[in-house]
Order: C-alpha cells, then sequence, then structure tokens
C-alpha cells in the first residue's frame, strides 16, 4: 500500500521551516517496527519468548514489550498462558484475505459451491502459506463433519492429501527445504527414498488420497490447481465420512479433477 503526500498540499506546509515542518519519521519508524516484531513471529514457527522476539528484532525487551502489548489489545498478537507470544485471531484473518486476492484463489473459490453440489461432500481451498498447506475457504457439504479444521488451520504436509499434493508439485527447492526443517517431525515417518516415489506417484496420478491417515474416520482427496509453469497455487480438496470418496474410479475424483483442471485454464 502506497502513502504518498496530497497533490493539493498548501504552499505553507511545503515551505515550512525545520521546526515547523510536520515530522514524518516517528510514525514511519514505529511501523517499520511494528513490522519487524510481526515478522519475526511469522517466520519463527511457533510461539516466541519476549527475549527471543528482541533477539530477533534487535530492540531492548522493554521496548518490543510495549508493541507486544499493543498487538494483544488489537488481537494481532496473542499472549500464551506459558508467557510467549504468537500471531492472533487477526493476523489470520488479514493474511488469508490477502491470499485470497491471488486470481487463482479466488476463481477456485468461485467454484467450490459447484463441487459441493455435484459431489455431496465438504470441499476447502488451500495454499502454501509460511507455515505450510493453510486452509482459506471452506465450503460445507449437506453431511456435517465433526472436525477441527477451519480457515487458518495449518495441515500437515505428508499424512494429509492436501499436503502431499503441495509437496509433489511445488518447486523442488522449497520441497527439499520443508523436509530438512521438518526432519524427525511425527508427520514426516518416512525416509526420504519413500518420500519421493510418494511424490512421483502422485504427480503421475494428478492427486492425493488418504484414508483416514490425518483424522480418524474422515477420508480425503486433493488435487492441485496448476499456473503455467506447472506448479502449484493451490489445492481443492474433498472431505468424507465414506471410504467411497477415494475410489480412482469414482464420480469425485472426476468431478475434482475436472473443475481444477478448469480453474487452472481460467486464471491462466
Amino acid at each position: 500500500m502506497h502513502f504518498g503526500r496530497p497533490s493539493n498540499i498548501s504552499d505553507s506546509v511545503q515551505n515550512a521551516g525545520p521546526k515547523d515542518r510536520p515530522s514524518r519519521g516517528r510514525g514511519v519508524q514505529s511501523v517499520e517496527v511494528s513490522v519487524r516484531v510481526l515478522s519475526a513471529l511469522a517466520r519463527a514457527g511457533g510461539p516466541m519468548s519476549l527475549k527471543d522476539i528482541s533477539a530477533c528484532v534487535g530492540m531492548p525487551p522493554a521496548k518490543v514489550h510495549r508493541y507486544l502489548a499493543s498487538f494483544v489489545e488489537t488481537g494481532m498478537i496473542e499472549q500464551r498462558r506459558s508467557g510467549t507470544y504468537d500471531l492472533g485471531p487477526l493476523a489470520t484473518e488479514i493474511g488469508v484475505a490477502a491470499i485470497a486476492r491471488s486470481d487463482f484463489v479466488n476463481r477456485a473459490a468461485d467454484r467450490l459451491e459447484e463441487l459441493v453440489d455435484e459431489t455431496g461432500v465438504t470441499a476447502m481451498l488451500s495454499v502454501w502459506g509460511n507455515q505450510g498447506p493453510t486452509v482459506v475457504r471452506w465450503q460445507r457439504g449437506p453431511v456435517e463433519l465433526t472436525t477441527t479444521l477451519g480457515l487458518g488451520s495449518v495441515l500437515p504436509p505428508l499424512r494429509s492429501a492436501t499436503g502431499q499434493v503441495f509437496m509433489a508439485f511445488l518447486p523442488r527447492r522449497i520441497v527439499n527445504a520443508h523436509l530438512q526443517q521438518r526432519a524427525g517431525y511425527p508427520d514426516a515417518p518416512l525416509d526420504r527414498t519413500e518420500i519421493d516415489k510418494l511424490l512421483t506417484d502422485i504427480r503421475a496420478a494428478g492427486y492425493a488420497a488418504v484414508d483416514q491417515m490425518f483424522i480418524p474416520g474422515l477420508y480425503a482427496l486433493s488435487a492441485p490447481v496448476l499456473n503455467w509453469q506447472g506448479e502449484i497455487e493451490a489445492a481443492i480438496t474433498l472431505i468424507s465420512r465414506e471410504s467411497g470418496l477415494i475410489d480412482p474410479d469414482g464420480a469425485a475424483l472426476a468431478a475434482l479433477k475436472t473443475l481444477t483442471e478448469r480453474t487452472a485454464a481460467a486464471a491462466r
């Protein structure tokens, strides 16, 4: 967002001396510091202590604490019971809204209701965020599902159908960095050879399916929305309690792949 000086600013202000000219440094500096604090939390991958945030932004803890207190009041940051800080609900709302302005995301979101009507199951739209696959749209099917998933939820990259699709169609440098970062995590039970084979199979098939792997009792089917370089911009995922959802010859998969291909073609 650009903030410029109004073109009709008065001559008295333009020609003001050093003592009379309005000071803009303090306001700009405050914004810059605020962005540094938020960026530190966004890149951390989880809650941070006041000491760690201070070290990241290169400021005294007392000064950082004043910024954090204001952010907590507005909902941009939340303070955990442990005393650590993390991004709050307002930060999630703003982040999801910004992502949703992507042309690929908008076109995919516009088709979710159509997909739900055709398949009769719940659909969600996800993008790759700084923490991994992140849900940005949710279209409920006629059969209510009991799940903690919702807008802003981050899905595991290897145990969820959505995550597997992203890992299969993201640029290799991003996949390698993410796997290295998450080495030894409980959601990465496979060794690298097994992971490479899994992702190769998904790329060949054009979709991923999981059998109650992430959430017991739920089946998921996910396909990518690809850009003109063949890289994933978003993933559309269907969720159901019925195992028939992941039938490779089923109507749900055919409807999902048709929709993702049409969405990608329209956005290119």
